[in-house]
């Protein structure tokens, strides 16, 4: 079971009260069936500003509430359970730590203090093919004395086509799959030479490709100064950590709204006159859903622990986490949708977007496969 300081189930609590009457799933169906131009409701990301949601990661000098990585699991999770469309995850999360964990002073007072205000929306430029592969960087970085020409492709850049700065990934030097020479460049979204296509995702949630043909940048726009330079893989690998265990704790809050509902079902749906909660082989099949959700509860929370503790296993509990999460959700939303039966697979219920929602979130910074690979390596086998 999640284990929150008193402080933290405050906020775990108010997180619920605020997206369950602000953010119901008919929200996000909402922004599907209008196409919103935007992905997300800015009334709503000013409503999360105002409770500090933006800033939970940043320190008060930068007028953030550092209020703690488990904190903001906590409100990632209540977000998962209604699928909450928001820039929390590519920004408050993924921006605000690479800005802070690679960023020089100048940045992080600019930075910093414009996505704690909710004013500066972030994406990270990572992905160059379909499948997870940071180690991987073919996207270039040319030039010296200061001055780069940047050229490449990226894919699926969560709230891409809504950032106000993309975070680059780039090759300042060496070869494709080099540990070294990887840079990042932080690019306005509207620099001449930068293109950005939205994609609309099966979730109905942001993402982008990026392209950038001949961008100008200077030592300014590079993450960290000149001194960063080729240097960011240990804070870029770090960010993609944390990232992938927000985003487990997002997936978990939807894999318990998802049983939830399916229970609920269960005990009103009749067939023949009989509740199909009291036929057998389903009683057996959401008790082990109960256990799996069970063990996805501990590896997340052991995961937001080791964040906080700065424990060195945390590349090996990141992995565990998104890699469990990620079977889970797969095998909930399934179980859930064969439940409901025909009725699940029709738009009319709410019940398919958390079938979609996970096979996209699957994908998301590796998938359960990927996840294991990486375990074992990092295990030494």
């Amino acid at each position: 079971m999640m284990v929150f300081s008193e402080e933290q189930r405050i906020l775990k609590d108010t997180a619920r009260e605020f997206v369950t009457e602000h953010a119901p799933v008919a929200a996000l169906r909402k922004l599907r069936d209008d196409v919103s131009p935007d992905g997300f409701d800015r009334v709503l990301w000013n409503a999360m500003t105002e409770l500090g949601w933006p800033g939970v990661l940043i320190s008060e000098t930068y007028g953030g509430a550092a209020f703690g990585f488990k904190g903001l699991g906590a409100v990632l999770e209540e977000t998962g359970r209604t699928l909450t469309a928001s820039p929390l995850l590519s920004t408050a999360l993924i921006g605000a730590t690479l800005v802070e964990h690679l960023g020089t002073p100048a940045q992080k007072v600019q930075w910093l203090q414009g996505i704690a205000s909710g004013q500066l929306v972030t994406a990270l430029a990572l992905e160059e093919t379909h499948h997870h592969a940071p180690q991987r960087v073919t996207f270039t970085a040319s030039g010296a004395s200061g001055e780069f020409v940047l050229n490449g492709t990226k894919t699926f850049v969560l709230d891409g086509h809504v950032a106000d700065l993309l975070l680059v990934v780039a090759r300042s030097s060496g070869a494709p799959d080099d540990t070294d020479g990887v840079s990042i460049f932080a690019i306005p979204r509207d620099r001449n030479g930068v293109s950005v296509t939205r994609t609309f995702m099966v979730d109905s949630r942001n993402a982008a490709n990026v392209t950038c043909s001949d961008v100008t940048a200077t030592k300014a726009d590079l993450l960290g100064g000149e001194e960063a330079l080729g240097r960011a893989r240990g804070s870029l690998d770090y960010t993609l950590d944390l990232a992938r265990i927000g985003l487990a704790a997002e997936m978990l809050g939807s894999i318990e709204e998802a049983f939830d509902r399916t229970l609920a079902y269960l005990k009103t749906r009749e067939q023949f006159g009989v509740l199909i909660g009291s036929f057998q082989g389903l009683k057996h099949r959401a008790a082990e859903m109960f256990s799996e959700i069970e063990l996805a509860k501990s590896v997340v929370m052991e995961a937001l622990d080791a964040v906080e503790r700065k424990d060195e296993a945390l590349p090996l509990l990141s992995s565990l986490a998104k890699a469990k999460v990620s079977d889970t959700f797969h095998t909930v939303s399934s179980e859930a949708i064969q439940m409901y039966g025909g009725i699940g697979m029709t738009d009319d219920e709410e019940i398919g977007f958390f079938l979609k929602r996970a096979r996209v979130a699957e994908q998301t910074f590796g998938d359960a496969k990927y996840h294991r690979s990486r375990y074992a390596r990092l295990s030494g086998f």
